[in-house]
């Protein structure tokens, strides 16, 4: 039953993105024709608007890099691909991504890190109507005054931001079930929390590398297995191209990147079921504990963890780790 559901989203993914896409061409081109159309419009807005302040700029960072896949047990597989990712400021460019309910608002990613400064959200758009987005990393900043020296004027004062925690937002491919828990910037080790692929079980533990975005990127994240050992690797390393803020540019820069990053997923598990490698159903259909025991797993990572640093005085260890899921949508649920 799952192999028709899957047959109809990709018709159904087909239809509905040749037609936004044309919509997307017609805009181009009003664009490209008429250029000024928006700003005379604006202008048409009467006294009244100038006495409001403009509404701040969206800032969107665009990055362009390649995700490579290596798995060296049970057998060797490798491959790259090239991707796109944005950097949205979520208090400012909301939206460019997709609905409420797909992303996390940035005053619920501030609760759950504990911060009180900007959130940063590193992800694929949804494009011409689809959504196909396997890792998003929210970056939650705080702000700290820091005072300097007045030169006996009195002390000024001015904010910095530190990057304080991370959370990753993962999503399964084709089943959509969505997991959000937070991890330490730089390095952590995290559970396995979610059945992300047919071709891997639940035992794994996740090593997640993930530097402070600048123009370069960086995010690498190892499975390391009870039997198989550190046996995979998947690493995101891509470079800041520009910035934007015109929704038409973002669409096009954009345009079939979800598609494409779908495709590659497909035809990789393709390539692996040629290789003999098992195949694994859904956890949820033979254990439906299976996110209960991983909290379990990954609490007890975090107790080996404190035991190692038993000479440090960070509280942060002995924080349980936020992790929530969410299910997958009809007809996948």
């Amino acid at each position: 039953m799952e192999a028709l559901y899957l047959l109809f989203s990709i018709a159904s993914t087909v239809a509905t993105s040749s037609l936004f896409s044309l919509a997307l061409s017609l805009r181009s081109l009003v664009s490209l024709l008429l250029p000024n159309l928006s700003s005379a419009a604006a202008d048409e807005g009467g006294a009244a608007e100038e006495l409001s302040p403009p509404p701040p700029p969206q800032r969107i960072r665009l990055y362009e890099g390649r995700v490579r896949h290596e798995r060296r047990r049970p057998v060797a597989h490798a491959f790259d691909y090239p991707v796109r990712y944005a950097l949205v400021d979520l208090d400012h460019a909301p939206g460019v991504v997709s609905s409420s309910y797909s992303h996390l608002h940035p005053d619920r990613a501030r609760e759950v890190a504990g911060s009180n400064g900007p959130v940063y959200l590193l992800t694929i758009p949804e494009s011409v109507g689809y959504e196909q987005n396997p890792l998003s990393i929210y970056y939650c900043y705080d702000l700290e005054e820091e005072k300097e020296d007045g030169g006996g004027r009195g002390d000024a004062r001015r904010c910095s931001i530190l990057l304080k925690m991370c959370i990753a937002e993962v999503t399964n491919t084709p089943w959509g079930e969505k997991v959000f828990f937070t991890f330490r910037p730089g390095s952590d080790l995290v559970a396995k929390p979610l059945h992300v692929s047919p071709f891997m079980d639940m035992q794994g533990n996740w090593s997640i590398h993930a530097d402070e975005p600048g123009e370069d990127l960086s995010v690498v994240i190892s499975v390391q297995h009870p039997t198989l050992g550190n046996y995979f690797t998947a690493t995101l390393r891509a470079k800041e191209i520009c910035h934007s803020t015109n929704s038409v540019t973002l669409a096009k820069y954009f345009w079939l990147m979800p598609h494409k990053v779908a495709m590659w997923i497909y035809w990789e598990a393709l390539r692996l079921w040629l290789k003999n490698v098992k195949f694994l159903g859904h956890p949820k259909y033979r254990n439906p504990n299976y996110r209960a025991e991983a909290l379990l797993r990954d609490q007890e990572l975090s107790c080996n963890k404190n035991l190692n640093n038993s000479n440090s005085t960070s509280t942060e260890g002995d924080k349980k780790r936020w992790c929530v899921w969410r299910d997958a949508q009809w007809p996948w649920s």
